[in-house]
């Protein structure tokens, strides 16, 4: 799978704004970290490639990654009712010295 269709696209939310600005410096057991990012992936994707991906898109240094499989929402249309549909979602920690300009 191609690194440009494992991201498609990030997730700009008010949460994820936030996330983004907060950093952690470093302790005696843990190195500095950089904000967290969320973004949507392909369903298929693993958790080295999203790593891959995002490091060589936005040339950052990534430290963690972590998924959640999102389930689509029921929807009513008229009188037929169906679902949209289901998605994955990735959150990807970044070094310290890293940042992603997504505004």
């Amino acid at each position: 799978m191609d690194i440009y269709h494992i991201i498609k696209r990030p997730l700009v939310t008010e949460k994820g704004t936030h996330q983004s600005t907060q950093r952690h410096d470093a302790t005696k057991w843990e190195r500095a970290r950089g904000g967290s990012y969320s973004f949507e992936v392909h369903p298929d994707a693993s958790k080295p490639e999203i790593k891959q991906a995002i490091e060589k898109i936005y040339a950052v240094k990534v430290l963690d990654v972590r998924t959640s499989n999102r389930r689509g929402k029921a929807r009513r249309v008229r009188f037929k009712t169906g679902k949209t549909a289901d998605w994955k979602k990735a959150i990807v920690v970044l070094d310290g010295d890293s940042h992603i300009d997504l505004f």
